[in-house]
């Protein structure tokens, strides 16, 4: 009896087979565009185990298998066809495509509330930064203190940040990291503070006699140079005599460049300011508000189009004097089309009036908070500070006395008169501590000691850097204190604007140099010794 039973078992899996290979042949040739790959069907082991015994045959299993196979074979082993595939898929589709719009609505959110708080941090930090400049001047006004209370300032805040970096590292880490925003707009804008000086530097100077103006120049510019080689030679020879190994300094991060929608907002604000300032000079109130906005925006366009100069051309033409023949451009200009003239335009741009305030006056308003930024400046290179600090003293010393004695020698030698020869004694110095350094001498110019200070540093900020490179002062720390030693706040921002890591030590020179120069003079032995060489 099992024989017939085989028999049919096998003549059953046979046409089975047979009808499977006619179907999935039609179905090749009607659904799809493409041969399916059709190999011979296999026996299932659970039909190849029943031949040898039918009792293990098991019709559930069978069906299955065949079922498996039918959808296995004909369509391909990840084949979705005949199933819920298609709608799953089309579903899927569409919360993937909802999961995207989502992440990018997220994405678009988290950017602009990442903008929106870096411009808050930066406002809160700048204006902190500016209520302590604002408020050591009124206590020192308050007090009757002549010294500058920004250079005052900067060194507490030091101080400040070195004992808690010694006693709560985290805090001083903090408190560098909530300024950093201010730190970077200072440092970005850093040269555009000082170029007031320079744009009404023809004011200035047009009272001086031609030939005394040919001596002055000569001595400022001959001054320069030998102050610059004194004070960057004497930091490497007293670094060899004290045998300190040069390290590198710490990386200091460049601030970013200009984007173009920033030349289009100051282009839109200039043509929109200099036209109504044409036809209602006083629309603001005063004719030094009106032209405040345009000759602002004069002044920042010359430095941005100054900066995106080659390098090559930047080694002639500093985006510093770019700056300021903008801005002059642009007064000679209105003062022409307004017929007010070019005189008229250059005193407003600078009135040092606070209730009538020009473009000019709105820039120097920094020069505190700059000052006060290069205490974070020095704190980040305390380290380098503090090892080389023999040689950056010293350096310092002798210049501050060298630039003293050898432009009252020179201006005794080449005949200047001894009046305009004290008035330009503390051309190294910075403004401030220069103006206050000449009303301890009789018959001094005060007007001709900013422009000579004004002078002074727009050499350096044009040449000081090829100079550095020619002398070959290679490190940091010499390059910072032969340009601020020699060229001040001018020389200062010039060069920290394309090397950050020298701004410390140009910032320890600045002020160290200034203070050295008021000590000296306030000396009556030293005061009266250069009085004498001067005749």
């Amino acid at each position: 009896m099992a024989t017939p039973f085989l028999t049919t078992s096998t003549t059953l899996s046979l046409s089975l087979s047979t009808h499977l290979h006619r179907l999935s042949s039609s179905l090749s040739s009607t659904c799809f565009p493409f041969k399916p790959n059709l190999h011979r069907v296999r026996r299932s082991p659970s039909l190849l185990a029943s031949y040898g015994n039918p009792h293990l045959f098991n019709h559930k299993d069978h069906h299955s298998t065949y079922k498996s196979l039918l959808s296995t074979r004909i369509l391909g082993p990840k084949s979705n066809f005949l199933q819920m595939g298609p709608s799953e898929t089309s579903c899927s589709r569409e919360i993937l495509v909802k999961s995207s719009a989502s992440d990018s609505s997220n994405t678009v959110i988290s950017t602009l509330s990442q903008k929106v708080f870096g411009v808050l941090h930066l406002v809160v930090s700048l204006g902190i930064v500016l209520a302590m400049d604002k408020f050591l001047k009124q206590a020192f006004v308050a007090a009757a203190i002549k010294f500058p209370s920004a250079l005052f300032g900067m060194f507490c805040i030091f101080s400040v940040l070195v004992i808690l970096d010694t006693t709560i590292p985290a805090a001083a880490t903090s408190l560098m990291n909530f300024f950093e925003p201010a730190l970077m707009f200072i440092q970005r804008w850093l040269p555009l503070f000082y170029v007031p000086a320079l744009v009404v530097l023809p004011l200035s100077v047009r009272d001086i006699p031609a030939a005394s103006g040919l001596k002055i120049c000569f001595i400022i510019a001959g001054g320069w140079l030998a102050s610059l080689c004194v004070a960057g030679f004497t930091a490497i020879a007293i670094r060899k005599i004290v045998n300190t190994e040069m390290v590198d300094a710490e990386p200091m991060a460049k601030p970013s460049s200009f984007a173009p929608i920033e030349f289009w907002t100051w282009g839109g604000i200039f043509l929109a300011s200099f036209v109504s300032a044409i036809f209602y000079p006083t629309a603001l109130g005063t004719t030094a508000r009106t032209c405040l906005p345009f000759l602002l925006a004069s002044t920042v366009l010359g430095y941005m189009v100054g900066s995106g100069l080659p390098s090559a051309v930047k080694k002639v033409l500093h985006p510093i004097i770019c700056c300021a023949l903008s801005a002059d451009l642009a007064a000679v200009a209105f003062g022409y089309i307004s017929q007010s003239g070019v005189d008229a335009v250059l005193g407003d741009y600078l009135t040092k009036v606070s209730s009538n305030p020009g473009a000019g006056d709105v820039l120097m308003g920094f020069l505190g908070s700059v000052i006060l930024s290069f205490a974070f400046s020095m704190f980040k290179q305390r380290k380098l500070v503090k090892r080389h600090a023999a040689e950056i003293f010293i350096s310092i010393i002798l210049s501050s006395l060298f630039s003293l004695y050898s432009t009252a020698l020179v201006g005794r030698l080449v005949g200047l008169e001894p009046s305009l020869t004290v008035s330009i004694l503390p051309r190294c110095i910075t403004v401030a501590l220069a103006l206050s350094i000449v009303s301890l001498f009789e018959g001094a110019n005060s007007s001709l000691t900013a422009a000579a200070v004004v002078v002074t540093g727009l050499i350096g900020a044009n040449f000081v850097q090829a100079t550095l490179d020619k002398l070959r002062f290679r490190d940091p720390i010499a390059r910072g204190i032969a340009t601020a030693s020699s060229a001040h706040g001018l020389g200062t921002a010039a060069l920290s604007a394309k090397e950050p890591e020298a701004l410390p030590f140009c910032a320890i020179a600045y002020g160290l140099t200034g203070i050295f120069g008021s000590l000296f003079c306030s000396v009556p032995v030293i005061r009266q010794s250069l009085l004498a060489i001067v005749g």
